[in-house]
């Protein structure tokens, strides 16, 4: 594609991350593709580089505080960048959007609907207008008072807090104290209040048990410890806490996961019977349009919703009621005004809807919580937002926008792309997804391999251009009919048995039935929000689990969930963290003369403890940045620039590094440095072995994508591979997986099979289905219009089944010519 001189971003001498001082000329006004491996460089040269340089210069030209976070936040490692435009970055971010985040609050269109329902909704007689924040359940001025906006009520009882009221409080009865000191000094301070601690609770008078669970009252009193052989306790003030208000403020105030989940054990979950789970108070929920509530309608799919606005505005009056409370100078004057109002903001509101729609997700609600979405849906929604933002000019980077998208669902996609462009933008993606790849105007392909290994432009230019490039993972896949020609795998039989379900109802699944054979692959798939996650993960999850634990004879005797949830939450979390590798290295520097000659234990090569790590960072290598009106950011820390330990602790060395620069090894690297090492050698081969080889041992999880995080928890799962039957459900796995290392993958997962046990994924690459034993396809559309089994069976029947979206799709990759009637 011939491009004039002065329209290319042209970026000289790019070193960020494994980038080999890089030089690449990338047009303007395109569709630009990065592809290369997992761990090639792709990311780090549209995200670390083009889109960080962007940013930079964004600070830099906005004020003299900005400026300064600039030397905090770093510069990305380039020589120089020339006709770069101001840029939006639109990534799968990693960490989870907060409880009261929603689709409608990620997407805007909550503001339109609150609006619509303050401008134009009926309200009862003699009601005055409310503003559009009296809608909102996340302000004071609209959350219901007894739910405080969230709709669901969290409380105790007697029965739960004492599961066996055979025994004393001595005994344990009130099972939702805390253990150890704590749980006795409640004890003891009951005791000196006066109340039997040794009378089987049963017995207890029912005025009694009730204050001891559920007082507000907190009494201090004298406490006498009974004098125990080895130490003399001395008297002290205790202060009583009741069991109901331990419970509530361990659940809502403590940080620890652990203590939160024990104290959640003890409370039931229901909707808020003041609002009815509606989440908003009496006098919003008395507004109607189209004669329903906001509750009403934000709970709608958003195909759903759409019909009932165009309803609304055609009707052209907003409910039975005469509206009220319109006359004042902020509003208009009558019902013609409303009228009006109505039909302009139900327009707006579904053209926005209609954005949404286009990308697949018309499934979804506005209430729908954002930390029940995928990282491809959200970004989708953000992506959905940004086609009405009227922004041009600028340089857009997305990070995998296919991700989650069933096939029937890409070519949508790739309309939006082209809008993108149309309206005058750049855009960059950085994708695997074939046919992503060849929509694009302009090819950048990033190799040849990864982490060391990679790191160079192989191509850039017309992606049929690749074809002649030597040593591309991607030219055999692009070239070749969607894959490699390979032949096809005889279908397993299996173990002869099956875990079948009937009859479910959950989510969107209504009645359904389903029968997942064991000893095989089986495949599930459907077009997005079809109930796939919900019948995997929970339906068949808890069936399996259920019967593990109560029938001798099942089959399984293992049930094992990968999903793609971060492996933690802050940079502190990392690959050997979770692995168990760190055990190791750390026994390895404490073992050695150095450590032994200075008494340094384990503890003093660990960066989550004092003594040994760098306290100005506390040893996670980074410091928050606060950004005034921007997300805060993560910077290398100006002490120790990223080390996480202290200069002493760094000089003690084991075969030649210290432990930070061992923890700046790849898996790859790593496993040469401790191949004599079996307990280290064991972690990293599974590692190695599921196509991880790139990443750094001290990888923060922060930079880790969700693909990513589900294949180290496939390896720690592999490095322990037990003989008892297991079955495996993972979500996805092939996220964020080149073609090429789809094949790693999936010879993995197979084994696993071979080796007797039984896998089950959700997934939307047909070459992944095409190669399964069995397929279970789910739909046919998504929300209210999936929930059903649409075919089931080996691929070959499922890819000939009629009504199936995924069938065209899985023949094509099955190498069959897909049938003209369905």
């Amino acid at each position: 594609m011939q491009q004039p001189a002065d329209s290319f971003i042209r970026v000289r001498g790019a070193r960020e991350h494994n980038l080999r001082a890089v030089d690449v000329d990338l047009p303007r006004d395109a569709l630009t593709v990065f592809t290369g491996v997992s761990g090639s460089g792709k990311s780090s040269l549209a995200f670390g580089t083009v889109y960080a340089e962007a940013q930079r210069r964004y600070f830099e030209s906005v004020a003299p505080y900005a400026r300064r976070l600039i030397h905090q936040i770093g510069a990305p490692k380039v020589d120089s960048i020339s006709g770069l435009p101001p840029a939006v970055s639109l990534e799968q971010r990693r960490s989870a959007p907060g409880a009261r985040s929603s689709v409608g609050t990620v997407t805007l269109l909550s503001n339109s609907l609150r609006m619509l329902f303050s401008r134009a909704g009926s309200y009862p007689p003699g009601a005055g207008r409310l503003d559009s924040d009296a809608f909102s359940p996340n302000t004071a001025a609209g959350a219901c008072p007894s739910c405080h906006g969230i709709g669901r009520i969290h409380r105790t009882s007697e029965e739960l807090l004492v599961p066996d009221p055979g025994l004393s409080i001595r005994q344990g009865a009130i099972a939702a104290w805390p253990g150890a000191w704590q749980g006795k000094n409640l004890r003891d301070v009951l005791e000196a209040l006066g109340h039997d601690v040794d009378r089987p609770w049963r017995e207890l008078p029912a005025g009694e048990r009730e204050w001891i669970l559920f007082t507000e009252e907190q009494p201090v009193v004298t406490v006498h410890p009974v004098r125990e052989a080895d130490r003399i306790q001395r008297p002290y003030q205790g202060t009583y806490m009741s069991a109901h208000r331990w419970v509530m403020r361990t659940f809502a105030d403590s940080k620890s996961a652990t203590l939160r989940a024990r104290a959640e054990k003890f409370l039931t979950d229901a909707p808020c019977a003041a609002c009815g789970g509606a989440r908003l108070r009496p006098e919003a929920l008395a507004v109607t349009f189209a004669g329903r509530t906001i509750a009403e309608l934000a709970a709608l799919p958003l195909t759903d919703l759409d019909g009932v606005l165009a309803e609304g505005a055609d009707a052209g009056r907003s409910g039975p009621s005469e509206p009220s409370g319109l006359s004042g100078p902020s509003g208009p004057s009558g019902p013609s005004g409303t009228d009006e109002a109505a039909r302009v903001l139900a327009a707006d509101l579904r053209s926005r809807i209609g954005s949404v729609v286009e990308l697949g997700l018309g499934y979804l609600s506005l209430d729908r919580t954002a930390p029940s979405l995928s990282a491809g849906e959200l970004q989708r929604l953000r992506l959905a937002t940004q086609l009405r933002s009227g922004l041009f000019g600028v340089v857009y980077v997305l990070d995998e926008p296919s991700a989650g998208l069933h096939p029937a669902d890409t070519e949508a996609l790739l309309g939006v792309l082209d809008g993108l462009k149309a309206a005058g933008n750049t855009v960059f993606v950085v994708e695997h997804h074939l046919d992503v790849v060849r929509h694009a105007d302009w090819l950048v392909d990033v190799g040849p391999l990864a982490g060391e290994h990679g790191g160079r432009v192989l191509h850039s230019g017309p992606p049929a251009a690749l074809a002649g490039v030597p040593g591309s993972a991607t030219a055999p896949y692009l070239f070749a009919g969607g894959g490699r020609q390979r032949e096809p795998r005889p279908v397993r039989g299996g173990a002869g048995a099956s875990v079948r379900l009937s009859g479910v109802s959950r989510n969107n699944l209504r009645e359904l039935s389903a029968e997942f054979p064991l000893g095989v692959f089986t495949a599930v798939t459907g077009v997005s929000g079809s109930g796939k996650s919900t019948l995997v993960g929970g339906v068949l999850a808890d069936a399996v689990r259920e019967r593990i634990a109560g029938d001798g004879e099942f089959a399984v005797r293992r049930l094992v969930e990968v999903d793609q949830k971060p492996i933690g939450r802050t940079p502190r979390s990392n690959l050997a963290t979770y692995t168990g590798l760190f055990d190791v290295v750390r026994r390895l520097f404490t073992a050695g003369e150095d450590a032994r000659a200075r008494g340094w234990k384990a503890g003093r090569f660990s960066f989550n403890v004092a003594g040994g790590r760098c306290e100005e960072c506390q040893g996670e290598g980074f410091v928050s940045v606060e950004l005034l009106f921007l997300p805060s950011t993560y910077a290398p820390c100006p002490v120790c620039a990223g080390a996480r330990y202290n200069e002493e602790t760094l000089r003690v060395r084991y075969r030649g590094l210290n432990i930070a620069e061992v923890l700046g090894l790849t898996v790859e690297s790593a496993a040469d440095f401790f191949a004599g090492v079996p307990a280290a050698a064991r972690s990293l081969g599974a590692l190695a072995e599921i196509g991880l080889g790139y990443l750094r041992l001290g990888q923060p999880a922060t930079e880790l994508s969700g693909g990513e995080a589900q294949r180290i928890k496939l390896a720690a799962e592999l490095q322990r591979l037990r003989r008892e039957h297991t079955l495996y459900l993972l979500d996805e796995p092939t996220t964020g997986l080149h073609p090429a290392d789809v094949e790693v993958l999936m010879r993995q997962l197979h084994g696993l099979v071979d080796a007797g046990h039984s896998v089950v994924v959700v997934e939307h690459d047909m070459a992944v289905v095409a190669g399964a034993d069995w397929v279970v396809d789910l739909g046919p559309g998504g929300g209210a219009a999936g929930g059903r089994v649409v075919a089931a069976g080996p691929p070959g029947e499922v890819a000939r089944a009629a009504g199936s979206r995924t069938a065209a799709y899985l023949a094509r990759a099955l190498g069959a010519a897909p049938l003209t009637e369905r």
